[in-house]
């Protein structure tokens, strides 16, 4: 199998990469790809600048390209803002297969999410949730803790810096394929297939999901939650992935 399209060695001032790899079938090849653009992406941001092949989803000036209530979310210096009683706010534009790239600073005892796949109208049921809360340096990690991918699969470290500081988040969806890397190290390598019953995780614990994941749709909406308390999101950047 042809891995030409591989980017074996990638150098910048900031990172030099040599990667060496064998795969023998298309979900390993998949996998390796995903988590070569996590890396990357995780390692080449400039504050305020997109990676390479990125584009801003958020333009720091005003909410255009999103959709949220009338007086909610604001933006205030550059930055994302939670406002009272604000409720979700989702992008105008639906997304299959990407890398989302976000820096997000919570409060103390903060709830919120990063959203993607998901239908705005069926947000519980509708699409998939990485956990954005304030669980700085807990041990014992659940699904519903910092990076988790939500009431799915736990976060399998706890990277996140503490609080009051951003820390960055890269989503990479591929297919069936999902990883989140936090601060640079990876915390969930999640595949969809594995979920083939509803409310029942791979792990055999419940979760909330009455579709098995496989089965729920791979295009929707990304988005952000207010939850009640106050969380901040800067330089969100997405790029798309082409078959």
């Amino acid at each position: 199998m042809n891995l030409n399209w591989l980017p074996w060695h990638w150098a910048n001032k900031q990172i030099r990469i040599y990667i060496f790899a064998a795969a023998t079938d298309a979900v390993r090849i998949m996998k390796i790809r995903l988590i070569l653009y996590t890396l990357i992406a995780s390692a080449t941001l400039n504050a305020g600048e997109p990676p390479k092949g990125f584009t801003a989803l958020f333009n720091g000036k005003n909410l255009d390209g999103w959709q949220a209530k009338p007086n909610g979310w604001a933006v205030e210096k550059g930055v994302l803002t939670r406002k009272p009683r604000s409720g979700y706010i989702w992008t105008e534009k639906s997304y299959s297969d990407f890398i989302l790239d976000v820096e997000v600073k919570v409060s103390s005892r903060c709830n919120s999410g990063i959203f993607f796949r998901t239908d705005p109208k069926n947000a519980v049921q509708g699409g998939f949730e990485i956990q954005v809360m304030d669980t700085t340096g807990k041990k014992k990690l659940g699904k519903h803790d910092n990076g988790a991918f939500y009431d799915a699969l736990a976060p399998s470290a706890n990277p996140a810096k503490p609080l009051g500081q951003w820390n960055r988040f890269v989503v990479s969806c591929k297919g069936p394929k999902v990883t989140v890397s936090i601060n640079g190290k990876q915390v969930v390598d999640a595949d969809l297939d594995q979920w083939t019953a509803g409310n029942k995780n791979p792990d055999g614990s419940r979760n909330k999901f009455k579709t098995a994941l496989k089965d729920l749709p791979r295009k929707g909406h990304i988005g952000f939650q207010d939850h009640g308390q106050n969380v901040w999101f800067r330089n969100v950047y997405i790029k798309e992935i082409t078959p």
